[in-house]
């Protein structure tokens, strides 16, 4: 694994998070023959420190890149408060536009779900100082990035304590979007290339799709937390999970406060997983 300096935060000395200091890595995935970036920033002290740390794995959306947050973030600096404010390492993986973070049955190269589980986390594992345990490892996401987390968390608790969503597309069924025609249209069509034409929405779910989840989610141990703004367009995909999950009794986190699909609201819903996230995680 090749590694290079990112960027380094030494603007205000009088803040420790500060020195935080972020990596951008190259990961080879011999599944779909091909090298993706990812961001891994930590805390400081880590260069000197003999300890290990948790993982926090932070997913973005449908159109978005490894560094988004760290670019579109509307509070300059955030991933690094949040990792020195919590002492832990977070991982900002960069994945295919409109990948869902699944393995495609159709595409060699949307094999993202094996990349993740079985490529990106050993890699990180093997090269970082990390506390490599389930009880040590959250992931999180916003919009595609929030059906990833959700989605990977169910299929494999063995490897994540908690997870969370952030106006995450909990239904891939386009017809519950409020978007324009032309926009549905076109999430439509690469859906059909990546799973099919014969792929059914309705209930019961398939497998590609959170919501399909709800009874692993129920079982698996994995403390979740939710939200989405009032005004986002996929608030009706977020209700029904949470009704979903209520319907089945499964423990988890659910709000909906101000704010559309837009990065102003991540922003401000990210110290709230990382708050969820430390009542969850275990530091040693």
């Amino acid at each position: 694994m090749r590694t290079s300096l990112l960027f380094i935060f030494i603007i205000l000395p009088n803040l420790i998070w500060a020195q935080a200091k972020v990596d951008t890595i190259e990961v080879f995935s011999a599944a779909m023959n091909k090298t993706l970036k990812a961001a891994v920033t930590k805390p400081a002290g880590y260069e000197t420190s003999s300890e290990k740390y948790p993982v926090i794995y932070l997913l973005h959306g449908g159109s978005g890149a490894f560094d988004d947050w760290h670019k579109k973030v509307t509070e300059p600096g955030l991933v690094n408060r949040m990792a020195e404010e919590y002492n832990l390492i977070i991982v900002t993986p960069g994945v295919g536009p409109s990948s869902y973070y699944y393995d495609s049955p159709l595409m060699d190269s949307v094999q993202y779900e094996t990349y993740i589980i079985k490529e990106l986390i050993p890699e990180i594992d093997k090269n970082y100082k990390t506390l490599a345990k389930r009880e040590s490892r959250a992931i999180s996401g916003l919009s595609m990035g929030g059906h990833g987390a959700m989605m990977l968390s169910a299929k494999h608790p063995e490897l994540f304590i908690a997870a969370g969503s952030m106006s995450g597309v909990m239904n891939i069924d386009t017809r519950l979007w409020n978007v324009p025609d032309g926009f549905r249209e076109s999430r439509n069509s690469q859906q059909k290339a990546m799973l099919g034409d014969d792929l059914v929405y309705d209930a019961p779910f398939n497998t590609f799709t959170a919501v399909g989840f709800v009874d692993k989610m129920k079982t698996n141990g994995v403390a979740l937390t939710i939200d989405v703004g009032v005004d986002d367009f996929l608030i009706a995909t977020n209700r029904q999970i949470h009704e979903l999950l209520l319907k089945n009794e499964t423990d988890h986190e659910y709000t909906e406060r101000p704010g559309a699909h837009s990065w102003p609201y991540w922003t401000n819903s990210l110290p709230y997983h990382l708050l969820f996230f430390s009542k969850h995680l275990k530091w040693e």
